[in-house]
């Protein structure tokens, strides 16, 4: 009845407390977590005493290696060593490619090419050489860019290279010369001069381009002579840049002679060279001297292209004895049919008069078509298309 009373008497919820505190658990949860603590403290110690490891939990990369045979082994090393010296140049002319803006030295003209920088290696001229039908491997020489043209036994590259031509009949009548000159760059263009100009016509390259070695080849296997063109600085250079291994005034003569080797190593098969631009190199003695004596040296013609009138290459051509000629009409000045016409009649008078006369252009769509049909009806009009060796020798006998 105590109970009973007390219960009765007992406010409301209080008996919910009660039955709570009886079944309260004996310890609280900062007494759970010290217990945890301490066991993990425990583990850890022991893992630490128990385990032999010396590298004291820092991490472990494992990787697992198997051990080449000595027969493999010496086999495989050769290949790999070689494989990172040719890669090592490629890599970097990729990171060196840079755009450059060429300016036709005759015509004006502007072309935005990439090309590799100057740290890119020339084609393989060892293997371009004997690839290029026609060849002459005698007169090559070995430089540490690769081969370029030599005299040998008294052979001159400006002859053995010459394309033919009826020399007999050039010195009885007046003759025209015709290059078209930056070649070699793109492609498609180079080959619309290789296949729809006359033989007659000498095509002028540029040492850059992916393959000029393989364009040249194919230009000779159509009875054209080449000519290899030398960039050279210009006025406003750095801003106009002929492109990498340009030759500078700035430079001393060994290093411009070290630069032409370079482009003289790019591909064979030519008679001559001609500058590429230049305006300020060509009218400096100094600078000048050193390259067409080279030229002299090797065998080689020279071709002034006509852009620069206070040049100094006809002055200097004639001391070294380097056979020569010198533009006198940019047949493309003005890239209109009208205009280009016009220039190859100016091309035809001159010649009437003088003898002989030398014309330049590009590789123009324009270009090449008007210059294909003038020289269709020239020799009916009194007038011989010849290749520039032959005027060039015409020039020299007269």
């Amino acid at each position: 009845m105590a109970d009973t009373a007390d219960d009765l008497s007992t406010p409301l919820g209080q008996d919910t407390l009660r039955r709570k505190r009886r079944y309260r658990l004996p310890f609280t949860l900062s007494q759970v977590i010290a217990v945890l603590l301490g066991l993990f403290l425990v583990t850890f110690v022991g893992f630490a005493v128990f385990n032999d490891n010396p590298l004291g939990g820092e991490p472990i990369a494992r990787v697992a290696i198997r051990q080449p045979t000595q027969e493999k082994a010496s086999a495989t090393a050769p290949d790999v060593s070689a494989h990172a010296a040719k890669s090592a140049p490629k890599q970097a002319a990729v990171e060196g490619q840079k755009t450059v803006t060429i300016i036709d030295g005759s015509s004006g003209t502007r072309q935005s090419v990439v090309i590799a920088g100057d740290a890119a290696e020339p084609a393989s001229t060892d293997a371009a050489s004997g690839m290029m039908a026609g060849i002459d491997t005698r007169l090559l020489e070995k430089t540490r860019h690769g081969m370029i043209p030599a005299i040998f036994d008294g052979i001159k590259p400006f002859t053995a290279y010459a394309a033919d031509a009826d020399r007999a009949k050039a010195a009885r009548m007046p003759i025209v010369a015709i290059v078209v000159a930056g070649l070699g760059v793109g492609a498609a263009k180079t080959t619309d001069a290789i296949m729809k100009l006359p033989p007659a016509v000498t095509l002028a390259f540029t040492p850059y381009g992916a393959d000029p070695g393989k364009l040249a080849e194919r230009a000779r296997a159509q009875h054209h002579e080449i000519l290899l063109q030398v960039p050279m600085e210009p006025f406003d250079y750095p801003d106009n840049d002929p492109g990498p291994q340009t030759l500078l005034t700035t430079l001393t003569p060994e290093q411009n002679i070290d630069r032409l080797y370079w482009h003289l190593s790019r591909f064979q098969g030519y008679a001559g060279i001609a500058n590429f631009m230049g305006s300020r190199f060509v009218v400096s003695d100094a600078v000048m001297q050193p390259i067409l004596r080279e030229a002299a040296k090797r065998g080689l013609g020279y071709l002034d292209d006509g852009a620069a009138p206070r040049s100094v290459a006809a002055t200097i051509a004639a001391g070294q004895t380097v056979p020569f000629a010198k533009a006198d009409i940019s047949i493309d000045a003005v890239p209109t049919a009208v205009e280009i016409d016009r220039a190859l009649a100016k091309l035809e008078t001159l010649a009437k008069e003088r003898g002989m006369a030398v014309g330049i252009a590009s590789a123009l769509p324009i270009s090449i078509e008007r210059i294909g049909v003038w020289t269709k009806a020239l020799e009916s009009r009194g007038i011989m298309l010849a290749p520039l060796t032959t005027a060039m020798l015409k020039s020299k006998s007269g």
